[in-house]
């Protein structure tokens, strides 16, 4: 259906022109702050990871705003269009499939093409699994370290994992659920004593807290399956000393 621009108007009156970074829930779609859903309504265009991922949390709250594809393989030449996008006077915001833009997911380089461009960027903040994990972890009070997704090959990963352990903070780390079990094994062989927290499927239904050494976690798992994403946090080396 074609909008008039009175509409267009009316929906953008609040947002000035720049890219909004909007965080959306890791799970629960009720976290999503008042704010968020105000930028979601108001932009001229929503930049998503997956627009079907997106859409069912427009249809939620009923929001029509136009989703316009934005992913790992084709942000960097989505962002050509973008700057004329915003160029011409556009509010544009930027969403991932979950949480922050940027943090493990796409957006750091439709960001960075904004900032070079001299475009405004601002941030709606909302939820990340990684500050979650480390809350509920109990190891984060004097900061933490985060590192991502570890490297697929066993000796990168080893060598990588083998580094951070060293660190005198917590180490923070997202798996997927068919490598889980093979991160706790890797743990048990090179930290058999430090304790470790697993957040998975946070704010879901089936949401799921386990702290212990990595020989515990791992006999926590034996017989079911480790489904959904994970958070590890681990505990820092000056804990066990």
């Amino acid at each position: 259906m074609e909008q008039s621009a009175s509409e267009s108007e009316a929906r953008n009156a609040d947002l000035v022109p720049g890219l909004y970074v909007v965080g959306t829930p890791i799970g629960n779609l009720d976290d999503i702050s008042a704010r968020a859903l105000d930028t979601l309504r108001r932009a001229d265009a929503i930049l998503a990871e997956d627009t079907r991922h997106t859409r069912k949390l427009l249809t939620r709250f009923d929001i029509h705003t136009p989703l316009i594809s934005c992913h790992q393989f084709n942000e960097a030449r989505r962002s050509s269009d973008i700057l004329r996008r915003l160029t011409a006077g556009a509010a544009l915001a930027l969403v991932s499939d979950s949480g922050m833009p940027g943090i493990s997911d796409p957006g750091s380089r439709v960001v960075a093409a904004c900032r070079e461009g001299g475009h405004p960027v601002y941030v709606v903040p909302g939820p990340a699994a990684v500050t979650a994990a480390v809350s509920l972890s109990g190891f984060g009070g004097a900061g933490f370290l985060f590192d991502g997704f570890l490297p697929v090959k066993s000796g990168a990963r080893r060598r990588r994992l083998t580094a951070l352990l060293a660190h005198d903070r917590p180490v923070v780390l997202y798996e997927s659920p068919h490598r889980a079990l093979k991160l706790l094994n890797e743990l048990q062989d090179l930290a058999p004593d430090r304790r470790v927290f697993i957040g998975r499927e946070l704010t879901k239904r089936f949401e799921e807290s386990v702290l212990g050494t990595p020989a515990e976690v791992a006999a926590a798992f034996a017989q079911r399956a480790a489904k959904g994403e994970w958070v590890v946090v681990i505990e820092p080396a000056s804990a066990r000393k």
